[in-house]
Formats: C-alpha cells, sequence, structure tokens
C-alpha cells in the first residue's frame, strides 16, 4: 500500500520554510555530484501547451515527475499545471508513494526562487509578478521568510484577494517592477524587462520561461547583467538564457549554476550595485527534495494509501 499525497496533502506535509531547507540541500548535492538528473524531455502539444517527463535520482530514491503546463487553460476553467510525481526506492524499484504534481511544482518553485533572492539579492522590499498558483506559493514563501512582500497581477482582483490571504500588498506594475527583488511567475511571451530596464543593485528571478516560445526579460539586459541559473544544460536550451544564448550574447563562461554558490564553490553577487538575474526552468532534482520531505510526514498526516 502505498501513501497517495493529493495537493492538499502535499501542502500539509511540507511548509515553506521546509521546502526552503530541502531544496537547498537538493541543490548543493546536485552540485557536488551526489545526485543525478538525466535530462527534462519535452513533449510538445503546441500551440496549447505541452507535456514533461522528468526524472531524478538521489538519497536512494527515484523519481518521475509527468506535468503539463497549458498556459490557456484557466480561461477553460481548468488548471495550468496538472500531473503526478512518481517516488521509487532505488535499490529495488518499488513504488514509495505518488503525488500531485502541481502541488509540488508550487512548494519547489517558491523554494527556488526566494533562496535565489536570497542568495544573490538583498534585504530590501521584494515583489512577485503573477498571482498564479506559482506565483502565490512564491508569495507565501517570502512571507513566510519575513519579508515586506508586494504582489502585482494583471487580474487585480485576483492578486488583491491572495495579497489579503497571504498578508502580503497588492501594488502597480511599476511599483512591483521597481522592488529591490523582483520575482517573476508569468506565462509571457513579450519580455516583462524590456532593454535597460533593471536598475543598480536589482536582482530577479525569472520563473515563468521555463519552456519554447517564453520570454520574461530582453536578450539585451540578460547580456548586460551578471546571470545565474538552475542548471546549465537545462536552461540554455528552454528557459531566457536559451534566447541570449542563441543570440550569441553569452556563453557558459558567462553563467553561474545557483547550486554551485549555494555549496561555496562559487561567487554569487560581487558588489552592491551589481544586477543579478536568477533564470529558473525548474529541475527534477527539486521536486526529488519536495517528494521526501513529504514521505517522512505520511504516517502523522491522514494520507490515503492504494494498492498497486
Amino acid at each position: 500500500m502505498i501513501p497517495v499525497f493529493s495537493g492538499r496533502h502535499v501542502e500539509a506535509a511540507v511548509s515553506p520554510m521546509r521546502a526552503l531547507d530541502a531544496v537547498r540541500e537538493a541543490f548543493i548535492a546536485y552540485a557536488r555530484g551526489e545526485w543525478t538528473m538525466p535530462p527534462k524531455v519535452y513533449v510538445p502539444a503546441y500551440p496549447a501547451g505541452d507535456f514533461r517527463a522528468m526524472p531524478a535520482l538521489g538519497a536512494g530514491h527515484a523519481l518521475l515527475k509527468w506535468v503539463t503546463s497549458f498556459p490557456g487553460n484557466p480561461s477553460q476553467g481548468l488548471p495550468t499545471v496538472t500531473g503526478l510525481v512518481l517516488l521509487s526506492d532505488a535499490s529495488n524499484g518499488v513504488l514509495v508513494a505518488a503525488f500531485d504534481a502541481a502541488a509540488v511544482t508550487a512548494l519547489r518553485t517558491g523554494a527556488a526562487a526566494v533562496l535565489a533572492a536570497e542568495a544573490l539579492g538583498c534585504d530590501g522590499d521584494t515583489a512577485v509578478v503573477g498571482a498564479g498558483v506559482n506565483g502565490r506559493s512564491v508569495a507565501r514563501t517570502l512571507v513566510a521568510r519575513g519579508r515586506r512582500t508586494l504582489l502585482f497581477d494583471v487580474d487585480a482582483a485576483r492578486a488583491q484577494a491572495v495579497a489579503d490571504d497571504l498578508g502580503a500588498e497588492a501594488v502597480s506594475r511599476e511599483e512591483a517592477l521597481a522592488a529591490d527583488v523582483v520575482v517573476t511567475v508569468t506565462p509571457a511571451r513579450e519580455p516583462v524587462f524590456g532593454a535597460g530596464s533593471l536598475h543598480p543593485g536589482q536582482h530577479v528571478s525569472l520563473m515563468g520561461a521555463d519552456g519554447p516560445g517564453k520570454a520574461e526579460i530582453a536578450v539585451e539586459e540578460m547580456a548586460r547583467v551578471h546571470v545565474f541559473c538552475d542548471d546549465w544544460e537545462q536552461a540554455s536550451h528552454n528557459g531566457d538564457l536559451a534566447h541570449a544564448v542563441e543570440a550569441g550574447a553569452l556563453s557558459r563562461a558567462d553563467v553561474t549554476q545557483l547550486g554551485d554558490v549555494l555549496a561555496g564553490t562559487a561567487n554569487g553577487r560581487r558588489a552592491e550595485d551589481e544586477i543579478t538575474v536568477f533564470d529558473s526552468t525548474g529541475l527534477a532534482i527539486q521536486d526529488l527534495a519536495i517528494a521526501l520531505a513529504a514521505v517522512e510526514r505520511a504516517d502523522d498526516l491522514d494520507v490515503p494509501r492504494v494498492e498497486v
């Protein structure tokens, strides 16, 4: 009998603070070569969206995440992200647990965005652009860290509702983009940040452009700042970084992986007035970290179990 974690169970099992610790440990383990992650596989169903298969191996377990991204779904009353995460014992292949992929994705997205902001940014106000499921998770994590959190969404009513629920502040687009630290969680295909738009000392975590055609920052802007990513191989093929690499504006030598900064083998921000950008495409090792943290609480929660 294996536990099956619904979205509600995942959220109950893993707090934002536990997610931060778990994802930090995963980045460091991956940077040290202790965890491995074969390439993410995209199964395109464009223009509607795509399917993604994401495997990882670490801490005696293997994980496979089968997840979707269909940005137009909310207009039909459907979630953008759906799917399943499967966790297995790496010593014998036995299935250990199953999880709602959207909830796992939201938790690890919030954790990664805040880890990058804290490792590469400053202590000023933090703004989240996008109040969907993942943007809400980022804001929830920031509030849990005690940071003043500003929130903007093109749907002002949604931004206000999420802000009221979490203890954040709904603000205008201009106020959000001017914050010292900005996290974008949008399905944008036109840059949120144009050429010359970032100010000295600002940090931006780009969490939305995780697939072909998406873009949250102009190539010209990416080329003039200090760039970090979650994983070079993945981000250079699918994130905002991919557009800069394709244009010849950035190469591997220009980009630092966040895990190397967290592991202490690479420098982060080099000066107070430096502009830093973190490009995230979402890693299976992050999903593995959340799944392992959730399993720790399986016996403490009313998680249903099924026979397989």
